[in-house]
């Protein structure tokens, strides 16, 4: 069977199929217009992670972003988005924090991440969204860790998202069931 060509059209009639029963994922989220609605514990990490937000080596994108990452013993660890010249060498703000929080404090669970970007364009007001790498990675810690973690994103002078875990960032994650020898 030969399909008409409808230019970009064509992508929604091989996706449309009016036999398979269709399915809706719902995401919640709290979202406050500024900092200052936010709660005294999340307002402190929220400022955490601005103040990482100033170690940021962004030379190519200047898209500063900072991390901080709350443990359960009570540490903060802080990242910053650390570009290269070779693009995909660069490291995110989130990896760069949850990866130092895993390789210091192996096995403490992560009760709050918060991520900050500094808008390019001033004045505009983003809510901002960690990368689909960022969110798998996030993904896998709250997976070892068996609970959830809050999560925090928003612009430096603008609207925040929050979120109780990470399946409101990545509700088809990839999980490891095709991995398994067994």
């Amino acid at each position: 069977m030969r399909l008409p060509y409808y230019g970009k059209n064509l992508i929604l009639l091989l996706l449309w199929h009016p036999d398979l029963e269709k399915k809706e994922i719902i995401i919640a989220y709290h979202k406050a217009t500024s900092a200052d609605e936010l709660s005294i514990d999340d307002r402190r990490m929220f400022d955490l992670a601005i103040e990482a937000m100033q170690n940021a080596y962004a030379p190519y994108s200047q898209f500063k972003v900072g991390c901080a990452v709350l443990l359960e013993n009570g540490e903060v660890v802080k990242g910053s988005n650390q570009e290269n010249m070779a693009y995909p060498s660069g490291l995110c703000a989130e990896r760069v924090a949850l990866f130092s929080a895993s390789a210091n404090y192996p096995g403490v669970p992560i009760k709050v991440l918060a991520v900050v970007a500094q808008p390019i364009a001033q004045g505009s007001d983003m809510t901002i969204s960690p990368c689909g790498s960022c969110r798998q990675v996030m993904v896998e810690y709250e997976r070892i860790q068996k609970e959830p973690m809050r999560i925090i994103t928003g612009a430096a002078n603008g609207s925040i998202m929050i979120t109780d875990n990470t399946n409101a960032l990545l509700p088809l994650a990839f999980f490891d069931g095709g991995l398994s020898k067994d």
